[in-house]
């Protein structure tokens, strides 16, 4: 089975972080959010990978190139981002026999891709709390199937179950791949599930854990999620004065200096320095050629490569794009003063990330003065800077 794997959209939901980097190529652990997509799809035998690209295409075909892990990758190219029927049809040319189509900028349980492949037809689904929110499948003979529809958002949700966007088509889908526009103007994949459960029997296969990596606080969650796997491993340069505890990986050619304690689970990429006297805790990413710098103190959050956080200052909760200088002193807030959820803005809107922590997003290229104090859910568009000891509370 080959599996198309779409990567096309910049992701606007995710910026500032997707401005320069296409949100499947934003970092989670140690690869990029499509790659944890593709290994799965890998590890339950697809014999082809097909990545269809867009925006910054470029970086996707540096990452994978022609194969990746034994596997070959072919590329479609979808012209403009007009819905995900039109990006699978994108790829109709690399096609034959049944395929699957998995989206780029999700995270399934892999044991479950695996049933998802063996039971095709079938679509992927998880049981969420309130159905109401999503596209909701709709069963006969209880919730094992076969699948009788996709009822977008209903009042009376006829299941638990949500459709988690991954799906295995005969071969005969190839045919039906070119559908009207929906109301909202796009090509709808559903429309496409809608034709083969009228053809086939269409089994749903229940995901135990999946992730769709949106805005900048679910690429937060997406790291937890991921450096929680990690098995400990120290190749890098690390000080006997250093204390490392639990799951903790330093790549060859990091280096963790004196004095610096390291929390579990955390991964200190190669060319990476941190130290002296740091601490790092909680869920926490340090990309490649990152500086951690003397009694700074970084939890639960992810830097992303080439960015410099300066001696004394906090970052909790939060992401740092590339090339982010963090100046000395500055201090991220992460919890507001009456517990509330923090709230982040995403196109333009006010909305809550549904976490009690969170602290600033800042895209590539941010520089803050020393002493600078960032509040709550704060975004730092690209570029952008503060003064030495100002305390920012607006986006900016």
């Amino acid at each position: 089975m080959k599996a198309v794997v779409l990567a096309a959209g910049q992701g606007t939901r995710m910026r500032p972080l997707s401005e320069s980097v296409p949100k499947p190529m934003l970092p989670v652990a140690d690869r990029p959010l499509a790659a944890h997509t593709v290994d799965a799809a890998i590890e339950a035998g697809a014999d082809e990978i097909v990545l269809v690209i867009g925006y910054e295409a470029e970086t996707v075909r540096d990452y994978f190139g022609p194969e990746y892990r034994g596997v070959p990758v072919s590329y479609a190219v979808q012209e403009r981002q007009a819905g995900t029927a039109d990006a699978v049809n994108a790829a109709r040319d690399h096609l034959e026999g049944p395929f699957a189509v998995l989206n780029g900028d999700n995270l399934y349980d892999p044991a479950a891709i695996d049933r998802l492949f063996d039971a095709c037809p079938a679509v992927c689904a998880i049981e969420v709390a309130e159905p109401s929110n999503y596209g909701v499948l709709q069963t006969d003979r209880g919730p094992d199937g076969p699948v009788t529809g996709i009822i977008e958002k209903p009042d009376e949700p006829p299941t638990n179950l949500a459709n988690a966007g991954a799906y295995a088509f005969p071969a005969e889908a190839q045919e039906w791949l070119e559908v009207p526009a929906s109301e909202r103007g796009e090509h709808e994949i559903t429309d496409v599930v809608a034709r083969v459960i009228e053809e086939f029997d269409m089994t749903p296969v229940t995901l135990e854990r999946w992730l769709d990596v949106g805005r900048p606080w679910e690429l937060l969650e997406a790291n937890e999620w991921k450096l929680a796997t990690l098995e400990r491993r120290i190749d890098g340069d690390v000080s006997d004065d250093a204390t490392l505890d639990g799951s903790v990986v330093v790549e060859d050619g990091a280096t963790v200096e004196p004095g610096v304690v390291i929390e579990g689970p955390a991964l200190i990429r190669e060319g990476a320095e941190v130290g002296p006297n740091a601490y790092v805790r909680g869920a926490t990413l340090i990309g490649r050629d990152a500086e951690i710098g003397h009694a700074v103190e970084v939890k639960n959050s992810v830097v992303s490569p080439g960015t410099s956080v300066s001696h004394l200052s906090y970052v909790g909760d939060s992401v740092l794009g590339r090339n982010v200088n963090v100046g000395a002193g500055t201090n991220v807030a992460n919890l507001r003063h009456d517990d509330a959820d923090i709230r982040f803005t995403v196109k333009g809107e006010r909305v809550s990330t549904g976490r009690r922590k969170f602290g600033v997003v800042a895209g590539d290229g941010v520089k803050t003065g020393i002493n600078t104090s960032l509040t709550p859910g704060l975004k730092l568009e690209g570029g952008a800077t503060t003064r030495p000891g100002e305390a920012v509370e607006r986006d900016r």
